[in-house]
């Protein structure tokens, strides 16, 4: 079995790279045609600009502690809440393990460790991301810890939770469109991935469903529906625009982050030990 997808999965890349390449080359040479396959066209480089990347939840400035050598830089910004309706409908055990995980703060945040933000975390990260759209599969590439996923567009792709051999950092995207929105249901999420820097977190039973709604030639609305019967108590949205990137020659750039994360994962294990 591992062997086959590996395989697939490296069929499918050289795809990608492909209509990567032939798509930069298009849109060099030709106006960004509105739609493909008489879909949306949401080729670009895209970036949300809020603060849910601190936390979902409306919150007010804090410095972190530990970091008062960072002064202002160190500290964590106002924001508004993106979560409909305000607030995240935690269980009471679940709840009590977010405060666990804020309070270990920066040291317990996944992304601390350069590993894969997850979804839809990557998706508000302070860093642009990329969709490359053909007439096919749907591929989302991410600036941190060049992260990466494919959206299977194709029915006959679809996985069931069961089928889908490991759970994943990125999780598992079956793809389809309503109407002009394309919607995405992300699952066999791995449990290790955080929501935000505040700790809000999930269990490996999270369901993912993603709304991208081209609203302006320039502006994505996005909407992530997290259904986690382990984690909340009912299911819950977050919504908010996603702009593109409109300077000349804009290009995704690589944020490889493994070499800034090796002193805090093996520093005690050096000659000469960091901590």
């Amino acid at each position: 079995m591992q062997y086959r997808i590996g395989h697939k999965w490296l069929r499918m890349a050289l795809g990608i790279a492909i209509a990567s390449t032939l798509s930069v080359g298009a849109h060099s040479q030709q106006p960004r045609p509105s739609r493909i396959g008489g879909h949306p066209n949401l080729n670009g480089v895209w970036q949300a600009l809020n603060t849910a990347y601190w936390n979902l939840e409306a919150h007010s400035a804090r410095a972190v502690d530990g970091w008062w050598e960072l002064g202002a830089l160190g500290a964590i910004p106002a924001g508004q809440s993106v979560v409909v309706g305000g607030a995240i409908p935690y269980l009471p055990a679940a709840l009590a393990q977010r405060e666990r995980n804020r309070a270990g703060y920066p040291e317990s945040d996944p992304v601390t460790k350069c590993y894969m933000p997850g979804i839809p975390r990557a998706n508000y990260q302070p860093f642009p991301f990329e969709i490359v759209q053909g007439d096919g599969n749907i591929l989302f590439v991410y600036s941190f810890a060049t992260s990466n996923r494919t959206v299977f567009m194709n029915e006959a792709e679809h996985l069931t939770y069961e089928e889908v051999p490991v759970d994943q950092w990125m999780g598992w995207s079956n793809g389809h469109w309503e109407g002009d929105t394309l919607v995405v249901e992300v699952m066999a999420n791995d449990s290790r991935t955080w929501l935000d820097r505040a700790g809000n977190f999930h269990s490996n039973q999270m369901m993912v469903t993603e709304r991208f709604t081209l609203i302006g030639e320039n502006h994505i609305q996005y909407e992530a529906t997290i259904d986690d019967p382990l984690t909340f108590s009912r299911p819950w949205t977050i919504s908010m625009p996603l702009y593109r990137r409109v300077e000349p020659a804009v290009e995704l750039l690589e944020y490889k982050c493994v070499e800034f994360a090796e002193p805090l994962l093996y520093g005690e294990y050096l000659k000469e030990p960091i901590r």
